[in-house]
């Protein structure tokens, strides 16, 4: 299914994304490799221990970015001219190996650009890790794209 187009976004709409992901030790080892991120909070498992959280954290931009893929295809899947910006990010709480994360979108603005040809829309994101059902915020943002409005089929 693709994404939506600027038309489809209605301010104040929440949608609860479908898909799921548990972060595995190796999804954190990639993304810190590819990042160049050597944190010894998230790969060293004797320096993590001698710390408040115990273990190690999976990297906070992974889990943000994480909540950004699996809206994708409910948002701007095919969509989406641009990423615009990512504001007002806040972890709450951490995430740890085998952590369930799951993500919401809801439409807190949107606008036509200056030419009407495109429409700027602002999502408030949330990431929750799910413990004993219950869900607990790991990650919220601001993220703002530049979207494509519905092609003009020629009618």
């Amino acid at each position: 299914m693709p994404g939506r187009y600027y038309e489809e976004f209605a301010v104040g709409e929440t949608i609860d994304h479908a898909k799921r992901r548990t972060i595995s030790e190796a999804d954190n080892q990639r993304f810190c490799d590819m990042t160049m991120n050597q944190q010894p909070l998230h790969l060293d498992a004797d320096f993590a221990e001698e710390t408040q959280f115990g273990e190690r954290l999976v990297n906070g931009l992974y889990t943000m970015s994480l909540a950004v893929g699996v809206s994708i295809p409910e948002t701007t899947d095919g969509t989406i001219v641009a990423n615009l910006s990512y504001d007002a990010v806040e972890h709450p709480n951490p995430v740890f190996h085998g952590d369930t994360i799951r993500a919401r979108s809801t439409v807190t603005d949107k606008r036509e650009t200056s030419d009407g040809e495109r429409g700027v829309v602002t999502m408030h994101m949330e990431a929750f890790k799910v413990v004993e059902g219950d869900d607990v915020l790991v990650c919220e943002f601001d993220r703002t794209v530049l979207s494509e409005k519905r092609p003009d089929d020629g009618e």
